[in-house]
Protein backbone atom coordinates (compact mmCIF):
# COMPACT_ATOMS: atom_id res chain seq x y z
CA UNK A 1 0.00 0.00 0.00
CA UNK A 2 1.38 3.40 -1.20
CA UNK A 3 0.95 6.50 0.98
CA UNK A 4 1.73 10.38 0.49
CA UNK A 5 1.57 12.28 3.92
CA UNK A 6 2.53 15.82 3.94
CA UNK A 7 5.16 16.93 6.30
CA UNK A 8 6.86 19.87 7.26
CA UNK A 9 10.50 21.58 6.87
CA UNK A 10 11.76 22.17 10.48
CA UNK A 11 14.43 23.94 12.19
CA UNK A 12 18.58 24.34 10.74
CA UNK A 13 20.62 22.07 11.49
CA UNK A 14 24.53 22.39 12.99
CA UNK A 15 26.30 20.24 11.51
CA UNK A 16 28.73 18.08 13.48
CA UNK A 17 31.77 15.70 12.44
CA UNK A 18 29.73 13.05 12.81
CA UNK A 19 26.73 15.08 10.29
CA UNK A 20 29.46 15.18 7.71
CA UNK A 21 30.45 11.90 7.81
CA UNK A 22 27.08 10.74 7.18
CA UNK A 23 26.81 12.95 4.54
CA UNK A 24 30.20 11.99 3.01
CA UNK A 25 28.75 7.87 2.99
CA UNK A 26 25.67 9.79 0.13
CA UNK A 27 27.96 11.74 -1.94
CA UNK A 28 30.82 10.47 -4.21
CA UNK A 29 33.47 12.85 -3.10
CA UNK A 30 33.82 14.71 0.40
CA UNK A 31 32.42 18.25 0.97
CA UNK A 32 33.40 20.49 3.44
CA UNK A 33 30.45 22.47 5.67
CA UNK A 34 30.49 25.44 3.33
CA UNK A 35 29.40 23.85 0.54
CA UNK A 36 26.62 21.67 2.45
CA UNK A 37 23.06 23.66 3.70
CA UNK A 38 21.63 21.39 5.94
CA UNK A 39 18.01 21.11 7.55
CA UNK A 40 15.53 19.00 9.42
CA UNK A 41 11.76 17.84 7.94
CA UNK A 42 9.59 16.30 10.15
CA UNK A 43 8.80 13.29 8.05
CA UNK A 44 5.88 11.90 9.97
CA UNK A 45 4.08 11.11 13.63
CA UNK A 46 1.63 8.83 15.42
CA UNK A 47 -1.17 11.13 15.58
CA UNK A 48 -4.33 10.08 13.51
CA UNK A 49 -4.29 12.52 10.48
CA UNK A 50 -6.94 13.70 8.46
CA UNK A 51 -7.33 10.65 6.64
CA UNK A 52 -8.35 8.64 9.62
CA UNK A 53 -4.68 6.99 9.34
CA UNK A 54 -2.14 6.49 12.09
CA UNK A 55 1.43 5.38 12.10
CA UNK A 56 2.20 3.29 15.69
CA UNK A 57 5.60 3.91 17.24
CA UNK A 58 6.77 1.12 15.76
CA UNK A 59 5.98 1.61 12.07
CA UNK A 60 7.78 4.93 12.57
CA UNK A 61 11.07 3.15 13.95
CA UNK A 62 10.55 0.39 10.67
CA UNK A 63 10.41 3.60 8.29
CA UNK A 64 13.61 5.76 10.61
CA UNK A 65 16.41 3.55 8.23
CA UNK A 66 14.38 3.20 5.15
CA UNK A 67 13.91 7.04 4.62
CA UNK A 68 18.04 7.25 5.06
CA UNK A 69 19.26 8.10 1.57
CA UNK A 70 15.98 8.81 0.08
CA UNK A 71 16.17 12.64 -2.02
CA UNK A 72 14.03 15.51 -1.98
CA UNK A 73 12.19 16.48 -4.92
CA UNK A 74 8.98 18.42 -5.96
CA UNK A 75 5.65 17.42 -6.00
CA UNK A 76 6.65 13.67 -6.39
CA UNK A 77 7.45 14.11 -9.70
CA UNK A 78 10.06 11.05 -9.91
CA UNK A 79 12.35 12.74 -12.17
CA UNK A 80 16.34 12.58 -12.03
CA UNK A 81 15.98 16.77 -12.51
CA UNK A 82 13.87 17.64 -9.75
CA UNK A 83 16.38 15.99 -7.16
CA UNK A 84 17.56 18.73 -4.67
CA UNK A 85 18.54 17.38 -1.44
CA UNK A 86 18.85 13.94 0.19
CA UNK A 87 18.25 12.31 3.82
CA UNK A 88 21.51 11.35 5.70
CA UNK A 89 20.02 10.65 8.91
CA UNK A 90 16.81 10.35 10.94
CA UNK A 91 15.67 9.70 14.27
CA UNK A 92 12.77 8.86 16.11
CA UNK A 93 11.15 12.17 18.56
CA UNK A 94 9.38 11.87 21.58
CA UNK A 95 7.06 14.50 22.40
CA UNK A 96 4.52 15.34 25.20
CA UNK A 97 1.03 13.95 25.27
CA UNK A 98 -0.70 11.05 24.67
CA UNK A 99 -1.47 10.17 20.95
CA UNK A 100 -4.78 8.09 20.20
CA UNK A 101 -3.84 4.25 20.68
CA UNK A 102 -2.19 5.41 23.87
CA UNK A 103 1.41 5.97 23.16
CA UNK A 104 3.50 8.82 24.21
CA UNK A 105 3.36 11.30 21.11
CA UNK A 106 6.19 10.97 18.57
CA UNK A 107 7.77 11.59 15.09
CA UNK A 108 10.14 10.75 12.80
CA UNK A 109 12.61 13.44 12.01
CA UNK A 110 14.98 13.35 8.72
CA UNK A 111 17.98 15.54 8.11
CA UNK A 112 18.50 16.74 4.95
CA UNK A 113 21.44 18.62 2.82
CA UNK A 114 21.51 19.88 -0.35
CA UNK A 115 24.45 21.83 -2.16
CA UNK A 116 24.83 25.15 -2.03
CA UNK A 117 24.79 26.06 -5.43
CA UNK A 118 24.05 29.00 -7.64
CA UNK A 119 20.74 26.69 -8.86
CA UNK A 120 19.93 26.11 -5.01
CA UNK A 121 20.29 29.66 -4.05
CA UNK A 122 16.56 30.73 -4.55
CA UNK A 123 15.49 27.65 -3.74
CA UNK A 124 17.55 28.05 -0.22
CA UNK A 125 16.54 31.58 0.30
CA UNK A 126 12.86 30.15 0.17
CA UNK A 127 13.41 27.60 2.72
CA UNK A 128 14.84 30.34 5.07
CA UNK A 129 12.42 32.77 4.59
CA UNK A 130 9.22 30.09 5.12
CA UNK A 131 8.19 30.18 1.62
CA UNK A 132 9.11 26.38 1.32
CA UNK A 133 7.70 24.66 3.89
CA UNK A 134 5.73 22.07 3.29
CA UNK A 135 6.22 18.32 2.29
CA UNK A 136 4.99 15.08 1.39
CA UNK A 137 6.49 12.31 2.09
CA UNK A 138 6.06 8.77 0.10
CA UNK A 139 6.18 5.27 1.61
CA UNK A 140 4.70 1.67 1.92
CA UNK A 141 2.98 -0.33 4.56
CA UNK A 142 1.87 -3.92 3.97
CA UNK A 143 -1.20 -3.72 6.25
CA UNK A 144 -4.18 -1.27 7.16
CA UNK A 145 -5.75 -2.57 10.49
CA UNK A 146 -9.12 -1.09 11.92
CA UNK A 147 -8.79 0.14 15.51
CA UNK A 148 -12.24 -0.91 16.13
CA UNK A 149 -11.65 -4.51 15.44
CA UNK A 150 -8.72 -5.16 14.51
CA UNK A 151 -9.39 -6.70 11.24
CA UNK A 152 -7.43 -5.87 8.10
CA UNK A 153 -9.41 -2.43 6.47
CA UNK A 154 -9.39 -3.79 3.07
CA UNK A 155 -10.82 -6.95 3.79
CA UNK A 156 -14.36 -5.37 4.21
CA UNK A 157 -16.45 -9.53 5.03
CA UNK A 158 -14.28 -8.95 8.28
CA UNK A 159 -14.65 -5.30 8.81
CA UNK A 160 -17.38 -2.92 7.91
CA UNK A 161 -16.07 -0.08 10.52
CA UNK A 162 -15.33 3.44 8.67
CA UNK A 163 -12.81 5.64 8.67
CA UNK A 164 -13.51 8.82 11.00
CA UNK A 165 -16.93 7.15 12.07
CA UNK A 166 -17.55 6.30 16.28
CA UNK A 167 -19.16 3.11 17.41
CA UNK A 168 -20.13 2.57 20.90
CA UNK A 169 -17.92 6.01 21.47
CA UNK A 170 -15.01 5.54 20.17
CA UNK A 171 -13.99 6.57 16.81
CA UNK A 172 -12.21 4.39 14.00
CA UNK A 173 -9.13 4.94 12.38
CA UNK A 174 -6.32 2.55 10.56
CA UNK A 175 -3.34 1.26 12.13
CA UNK A 176 -0.24 1.65 9.56
CA UNK A 177 1.33 -1.39 9.81
CA UNK A 178 4.74 -3.30 8.75
CA UNK A 179 6.25 -0.59 6.54
CA UNK A 180 7.93 -2.02 3.73
CA UNK A 181 9.42 0.79 1.68
CA UNK A 182 10.28 5.11 1.70
CA UNK A 183 10.09 5.92 -1.63
CA UNK A 184 11.09 10.05 -1.38
CA UNK A 185 9.84 13.46 0.30
CA UNK A 186 8.42 16.34 -2.42
CA UNK A 187 8.12 19.99 -1.63
CA UNK A 188 4.93 21.20 -2.22
CA UNK A 189 1.96 23.17 -2.16
CA UNK A 190 -0.03 23.64 0.67
CA UNK A 191 -2.89 21.74 -0.35
CA UNK A 192 -6.51 24.11 -0.09
CA UNK A 193 -8.74 21.08 -0.28
CA UNK A 194 -10.50 19.34 3.25
CA UNK A 195 -7.90 16.54 3.49
CA UNK A 196 -5.05 19.11 3.43
CA UNK A 197 -2.49 17.19 5.45
CA UNK A 198 -3.33 13.97 3.54
CA UNK A 199 -2.32 13.42 -0.39
CA UNK A 200 -2.72 9.97 -1.83
CA UNK A 201 -1.18 10.79 -5.20
CA UNK A 202 0.66 7.63 -5.25
CA UNK A 203 -2.33 5.17 -4.30
CA UNK A 204 -5.64 6.93 -6.78
CA UNK A 205 -8.67 5.91 -4.95
CA UNK A 206 -12.05 4.56 -7.59
CA UNK A 207 -13.47 8.75 -7.38
CA UNK A 208 -10.00 9.49 -8.35
CA UNK A 209 -10.52 7.63 -11.35
CA UNK A 210 -13.67 8.60 -12.14
CA UNK A 211 -12.33 12.36 -12.39
CA UNK A 212 -10.50 11.11 -15.91
CA UNK A 213 -13.14 8.37 -16.67
CA UNK A 214 -16.55 10.07 -16.09
CA UNK A 215 -18.07 7.32 -18.19
CA UNK A 216 -17.33 5.12 -15.37
CA UNK A 217 -19.45 7.36 -12.31
CA UNK A 218 -22.47 5.05 -13.19
CA UNK A 219 -20.52 1.90 -12.21
CA UNK A 220 -19.32 3.50 -9.20
CA UNK A 221 -22.95 4.59 -8.27
CA UNK A 222 -23.68 0.94 -8.04
CA UNK A 223 -20.43 -0.43 -6.36
CA UNK A 224 -20.92 2.06 -3.51
CA UNK A 225 -24.93 1.13 -3.42
CA UNK A 226 -23.98 -2.36 -3.50
CA UNK A 227 -21.37 -1.40 -0.42
CA UNK A 228 -24.06 -0.10 1.33
CA UNK A 229 -26.52 -2.59 1.19
CA UNK A 230 -23.74 -5.25 2.23
CA UNK A 231 -22.70 -3.11 5.58
CA UNK A 232 -26.68 -3.01 6.68
CA UNK A 233 -26.90 -6.51 5.83
CA UNK A 234 -24.05 -7.30 8.10
CA UNK A 235 -24.96 -4.98 10.75
CA UNK A 236 -28.54 -6.43 10.96
CA UNK A 237 -26.91 -10.10 11.16
CA UNK A 238 -24.85 -8.69 13.90
CA UNK A 239 -27.53 -7.89 15.50
CA UNK A 240 -29.83 -10.43 15.53
CA UNK A 241 -26.92 -12.72 16.73
CA UNK A 242 -25.95 -10.49 19.63
CA UNK A 243 -29.94 -11.30 20.18
CA UNK A 244 -30.00 -14.69 19.59
CA UNK A 245 -26.52 -15.18 21.75
CA UNK A 246 -28.03 -13.39 24.98
CA UNK A 247 -31.02 -15.77 24.77
CA UNK A 248 -28.76 -19.02 24.38
CA UNK A 249 -25.96 -18.17 26.45
CA UNK A 250 -28.04 -16.73 30.28
CA UNK A 251 -25.69 -14.51 32.17
CA UNK A 252 -23.69 -13.22 29.01
CA UNK A 253 -23.10 -9.62 29.10
CA UNK A 254 -23.80 -7.63 25.70
CA UNK A 255 -20.74 -5.70 25.93
CA UNK A 256 -19.01 -9.44 25.58
CA UNK A 257 -21.38 -10.24 22.97
CA UNK A 258 -21.10 -7.39 20.86
CA UNK A 259 -17.66 -7.23 20.91
CA UNK A 260 -17.35 -10.93 19.25
CA UNK A 261 -19.86 -10.21 16.55
CA UNK A 262 -18.25 -7.35 15.53
CA UNK A 263 -14.85 -9.45 14.78
CA UNK A 264 -17.05 -11.56 12.58
CA UNK A 265 -17.11 -12.14 9.05
CA UNK A 266 -20.98 -13.32 6.77
CA UNK A 267 -19.92 -17.11 7.11
CA UNK A 268 -19.00 -16.93 10.49
CA UNK A 269 -21.98 -15.03 11.76
CA UNK A 270 -24.27 -17.31 9.72
CA UNK A 271 -22.60 -20.30 11.46
CA UNK A 272 -22.99 -18.59 14.86
CA UNK A 273 -27.08 -17.56 14.30
CA UNK A 274 -27.52 -21.10 13.40
CA UNK A 275 -25.82 -22.62 16.50
CA UNK A 276 -27.72 -20.34 18.50
CA UNK A 277 -30.80 -20.73 16.90
CA UNK A 278 -30.58 -24.60 17.87
CA UNK A 279 -29.50 -23.97 21.40
CA UNK A 280 -32.59 -21.37 22.22
CA UNK A 281 -35.08 -23.87 20.22
CA UNK A 282 -33.57 -26.66 22.10
CA UNK A 283 -33.84 -24.94 25.67
CA UNK A 284 -36.85 -23.00 25.09
CA UNK A 285 -39.22 -25.18 22.47
CA UNK A 286 -42.12 -23.37 23.50
CA UNK A 287 -40.40 -19.90 23.70
CA UNK A 288 -37.73 -19.18 21.00
CA UNK A 289 -40.18 -16.67 19.28
CA UNK A 290 -39.38 -14.92 22.74
CA UNK A 291 -38.11 -11.23 21.63
CA UNK A 292 -35.22 -9.09 22.53
CA UNK A 293 -37.09 -7.00 25.07
CA UNK A 294 -37.91 -9.57 26.95
CA UNK A 295 -35.47 -11.70 27.07
CA UNK A 296 -33.71 -8.56 28.39
CA UNK A 297 -34.32 -8.45 32.14
CA UNK A 298 -31.82 -5.87 33.86
CA UNK A 299 -28.14 -4.73 34.19
CA UNK A 300 -24.85 -5.46 36.20
CA UNK A 301 -22.25 -3.56 36.28
CA UNK A 302 -23.31 -0.85 33.74
CA UNK A 303 -24.16 -3.47 31.58
CA UNK A 304 -27.00 -5.77 30.52
CA UNK A 305 -27.30 -8.89 30.95
CA UNK A 306 -29.48 -12.02 29.68
CA UNK A 307 -31.81 -13.85 31.08
CA UNK A 308 -34.81 -16.27 30.32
Amino acid sequence: MKLSKRAQVKEGVDLSEEDLALIHAQSRSPLTAEEIYPFAVRLCDNRVDRDGERFPRQTLEELAPLFVGKCGIFDHRWSAREQVARIYRTEVVDEEGTAEGGEGRCYLKGYAYMMRTESNKDLIAEIEGGIKREVSVGCSVARRVCSICGADLEDRSRCTHVKGEEYHGQRCWAELLQATDAYEWSFVAVPAQERAGVIKGLSPTLKDLVQSHPECRSELERLEEEAARGRRYLSSLREEVARLGGMAEPGLRQKTLRSIVERLGEEELTALKRLYEAKVEEAYPQGSQLSYASSRTGREGGDEVFRI
